[in-house]
């Protein structure tokens, strides 16, 4: 997956004029992912597909009761055809995870919303954990983004440095939205496009925001890349079109940004789906 870096500059990261008040209309992209039937390899024997069997009817049953919550299904002892029915049958939808803190941890969105894969590496980078979990988004990046990151934003700086004009007043409604922030309350979220800021000013946010261990991915019409900081609640939300020009540049206090989340209708309609299919390949 790409890495992204904080924050980006140049051509596209600033309105066109100095008060902000111009307005472009950017070119649409061309492409979207969409929904199609998973090409399994003809190789593989319905008879000898048990253990996928059994893993995806108990993916059938987690969809099927959320928004209970189900406990992941592991697939780490499936044996090599299995795997690969498995592997085929899900593919690769449009959120990719990354959560680099104290476990090295890779997060897959299938082609079905709301079907999350999750694949603990070791130090070598080799696949030790595997498993299948339903949800909006995996329980364990909304647990672990923010481990060990800081409450409030350091605002105790003596000089600013030249350039920085408009950050500070950023910090401060960021450092009382995240005071005020609760665990699934309304998410906040500062428009940086739309504001007067230098390269100054974003390479002082970013340092002082920190830099936190998780990095998503979600592919739609363009790009949306969105990393945690380092400090609690507090998210870099960047849109960038299929030329890979950033449209809209944003910081964001939530647990998770929506446009990496599944909806309870997603999940829903991809129940019906794996129903379908297990009727086509089991």
């Amino acid at each position: 997956m790409t890495s992204i870096s904080l924050p980006i500059f140049g051509q596209g990261s600033q309105p066109a004029e100095q008060d902000g008040v111009a307005l472009e209309y950017l070119q649409m992209p061309q492409e979207m992912a969409t929904y199609s039937m998973p090409q399994i390899s003809t190789g593989l024997n319905a008879q000898d597909l048990a253990q996928a069997h059994s893993i995806l009817q108990q993916l059938q049953q987690n969809l099927a009761v959320f928004p209970s919550l189900s406990a992941a299904i592991e697939l780490t002892q499936l044996d090599a055809g299995n795997r690969r029915f498995v592997d085929e049958l899900l593919g690769e939808g449009e959120v990719s995870v990354i959560c680099s803190g104290e476990q090295n941890i890779r997060i897959q969105e299938s082609v079905l919303a709301g079907v999350w894969r999750l694949q603990q590496l070791n130090a070598q980078r080799q696949i030790v954990d595997d498993a299948l979990e339903v949800g909006v988004i995996p329980q364990q990046l909304s647990q672990s983004a923010f481990n060990g990151t800081a409450a409030q934003i350091d605002t105790g700086w003596t000089e600013l440095p030249p350039g920085v004009m408009n950050a500070p007043p950023l910090l401060a409604e960021l450092n009382a939205k995240i005071a005020e922030y609760r665990p699934g309350g309304e998410a906040h979220t500062i428009n940086l496009s739309l504001l007067p800021q230098t390269e100054q000013d974003l390479e002082f946010l970013a340092q002082r925001l920190g830099g936190g261990s998780v990095t998503i991915l979600s592919r739609g019409y363009g790009n949306c890349r969105i990393t945690a900081t380092g400090t609690q609640y507090v998210w870099w939300v960047q849109y960038f079109n299929s030329e890979d020009t950033l449209i809209l540049n944003t910081l964001e206090v939530s647990d998770v940004p929506s446009v990496a989340c599944a909806s309870p209708e997603d999940i829903a309609d991809s129940c019906e789906r794996l129903q379908e299919i297990l009727k086509v390949y089991l």
